[in-house]
Formats: C-alpha cells, sequence, structure tokens
C-alpha cells in the first residue's frame, strides 16, 4: 500500500512536470506576437497546433498499440525528452507563424506518449479506486497547464525565453522520475503486435460508448475555455476600467483550482459512483456556459470571476471520471490504446471548438460567443442518460 501511494506521487508529478509545456506558448503569446511581429489571432493558432499534434500524435500511438506493447514509462520518458526539445524551437531567433505552429504542432505530437500514457501507467497499478488515482492524474495535468500562467504572472525574474527553458527542464525531470522509479504495474496486459483496429472493438461495449462520447462532449468545452480564460478576463477590463487584475495570476487561479476539483469528484465517486458526479459536473458546466452572458455583462468584478472560478472547477470535475469509465469498460489487452484514441477524438473536437469561438468572436457580442460552448455538454449529457429499449 505504502509503495503504491509512492508510485501514485511520482506519477502525478511527473505528469505536472511534461504537461506544462501543453501552455507554455499560450503563457507567453503577447511576448511572442510582439517578439516575432504576429497578429493577435495568433493565440487560437498555436493553441490549435498542440492540440492538433496531440491529435496526430495520439493517432499513430493507438495504431501502433505503442503504450500496449511497449513499456510506458519508458514511451512516457522518451516522449518527454522529444516534447522540451521541441518546445525549446520558440527560442530561435527568425521564427515566424509558420515555425512557431511547427514547434507548437511537434511538441504537442510527444505530449501524446505523457498525458494518456500517464492514464495507463495509473491503470496499470490501480485497478480499484481508479477513479480516485485519476483525479490526482488529471489534477496534475490541470496544474502543469496552469503553470506557465503562474510563472508569467509573478514573473519571478523570468523573461519568456527562460520560462520556456524552465518548463522545458521540469519536463525532463518528470520523464527521468517515471523511468527510473516506476516500473510495470501489477494488473498490465502486454499486447503483442500491432492492431489497426483494437479501437474499435471496446466501441462494441454500450457503457465504454457512453462514457467516450460523455468525453467528448465535455472536450468541446474544456480546452475553449482554458485557452479563452485570459481573453475573457482582458474583455472584461476593457469594458470595466474598475477592474485593474494581473491577467496571468487571475488565469492560473482559474484554471489551476480545477485540479481540486479533479481530487475531490474522484472522492465522490467512491460514494456515488462515477458515471452521476461525472453528469452532475457536466450538467454544472452546461449551465456556467448558457449564463455566461448575464454574468459577463455585470459590473461586478468580483461576481465575474467568482463566477469564472467556479466555471474553472466545473470544466474539469468530470475529465478523470470520463476516463475512468473509458479505462474500466475499455478491453483489457488494448487498454491504452483505448484511452490514448478516446484522447485522440476529443482532442480533435477541441480544434473545431476553439477555431468556432476565434471565428465567432468577430461577428458576436463576445458576451454571447460562449454560448455555443454549451453544445458539447448537452450532447454529452444526452449520451450519460440511461439507454432504454423501447418496445416494438
Amino acid at each position: 500500500m505504502k509503495n503504491q501511494r509512492l508510485i501514485l506521487v511520482i506519477i502525478v508529478f511527473a505528469q505536472f512536470c511534461c504537461t506544462s509545456l501543453w501552455f507554455a506558448g499560450n503563457s507567453v503569446i503577447n511576448d511572442l506576437i510582439l517578439t516575432f511581429h504576429l497578429k493577435a489571432n495568433a493565440l487560437s493558432h498555436l493553441t490549435s497546433a498542440v492540440q492538433f499534434g496531440f491529435i496526430t500524435g495520439t493517432l499513430i500511438f493507438a495504431l501502433f498499440t505503442v503504450s500496449d506493447r511497449f513499456p510506458p514509462s519508458r514511451v512516457f520518458f522518451i516522449c518527454a525528452l522529444l516534447g522540451a526539445l521541441f518546445n525549446l524551437g520558440i527560442l530561435l531567433p527568425h521564427n515566424n507563424l509558420f515555425s512557431l505552429i511547427l514547434f507548437r504542432f511537434l511538441t504537442g505530437i510527444f505530449l501524446a506518449g505523457i498525458y494518456p500514457v500517464g492514464m495507463k501507467i495509473a491503470a496499470d497499478y490501480f485497478e480499484k479506486g481508479l477513479g480516485k488515482s485519476l483525479g490526482f492524474l488529471v489534477g496534475a495535468l490541470v496544474l502543469g497547464t496552469a503553470f506557465p500562467h503562474f510563472l508569467k504572472g509573478f514573473n519571478l525574474g523570468l523573461n519568456w525565453q527562460l520560462i520556456a527553458v524552465f518548463t522545458s527542464t521540469i519536463a525532463v525531470l518528470g520523464g527521468s522520475l517515471m523511468i527510473l522509479l516506476v516500473p510495470n504495474g501489477p494488473f498490465r496486459k502486454i499486447g503483442q503486435k500491432p492492431d489497426m483496429t483494437a479501437w474499435l472493438k471496446s466501441f462494441k461495449n454500450p457503457k465504454f460508448r457512453s462514457a467516450a462520447f460523455g468525453y467528448f462532449g465535455h472536450m468541446w468545452e474544456l480546452y475553449a475555455f482554458w485557452a479563452f480564460v485570459p481573453v475573457m478576463l482582458k474583455t472584461y477590463a476593457l469594458f470595466h476600467p474598475q477592474a485593474n487584475w494581473n491577467i496571468s495570476i487571475l488565469s492560473f487561479i482559474i484554471i489551476g483550482l480545477g485540479s481540486l476539483s479533479c481530487v475531490f469528484s474522484g472522492f465522490l465517486a467512491k460514494y456515488f459512483g462515477a458515471k452521476k458526479v461525472a453528469f452532475t459536473a457536466l450538467l454544472l458546466s452546461c449551465i456556467c456556459c448558457l449564463i455566461s452572458p448575464l454574468v459577463f455583462s455585470t459590473n461586478n468584478p468580483s461576481l465575474f470571476i467568482g463566477f469564472l472560478i467556479f466555471w474553472g472547477l466545473a470544466v474539469i470535475a468530470d475529465s478523470p471520471l470520463f476516463s475512468s469509465l473509458v479505462a474500466q469498460n475499455a478491453i483489457p489487452e488494448t487498454k491504452g490504446t483505448a484511452l490514448t484514441i478516446v484522447n485522440c477524438i476529443g482532442f480533435s473536437i477541441t480544434i473545431i471548438s476553439i477555431q468556432l469561438i476565434n471565428m465567432m468572436m468577430k461577428s458576436l457580442n463576445p458576451n454571447y460567443v460562449y454560448l455555443l460552448l454549451a453544445v458539447g455538454p448537452i450532447l454529452g449529457l444526452i449520451a450519460l442518460l440511461p439507454q432504454k429499449k423501447i418496445a416494438l
């Protein structure tokens, strides 16, 4: 038991270190725009580049069943090294939008060997209580995602180049800890050969499909919300001069506090069931989408910030539970591949929602544009409803 707890701590810390690569570009976007003379819409392009890289990577990993055939800690380590290397690419002196997109894309490819593989490693160790374990793991992803905003907001004497170096350095540290201290788990089932159709087999299970489609609805909202949190804050401050904020620190708080809801939802799942807690969290974040125009038009900055914090808590609370449901209902020999392909599809959806929000910003009142994020949760909630057979 003590050894398992230590293993979980290492996995969680390694995940935090390595996923800091995810929004490393977003946290310094204003510096990148000024340094390389980019247009203001570079944020959506660089965010989507990471997502598209992650999708490409997960598709490759899934088709070749990489995390089921090879020791997952080794896969994690190699991907951490390569992800850290390409993250440093944004430091090259003659970058332009194309080269920055390429480096963020390549970073995203190797994040595919970090996030879903980390979940696979956890699933190999914690067959029972997986929801709670994944709660800590996804919480680490949330903190890692928000961490570059923390570095930028507090400055800590770091310019934007040092932030890139720091995130790459801790990614290497996380990968090294994983390969040195986390051997293959006791519940690991080894896949023997590539199977291009392995991911389809799990989708034949109705419980797996329900969890996967719930996750897809959740993903429509999640990364678009995270990507546009600084934009929401900046837009509000523009129309309410009394809101004199440190946007980077507030972004870190709004996104980072979601790590607590991941852990809390994992504990709640032990008593109420993962599906019921996931449904409730998805419903709450859906409500946040629907009432966002009312709150965004308020003249009360404290209410606005409180609402975003609550939304940040609700929007991620269901993520570890969906991953747990997917892992529990997947075929054991292809569990890693099932987790990877579900991530692949989920992150493909995030590109659509991010680009749609970016496009609608030009034609819609910014207070109303985030209503579009409710589409995913609504469809996800429908997928989670009990499937009743209709008598003929």
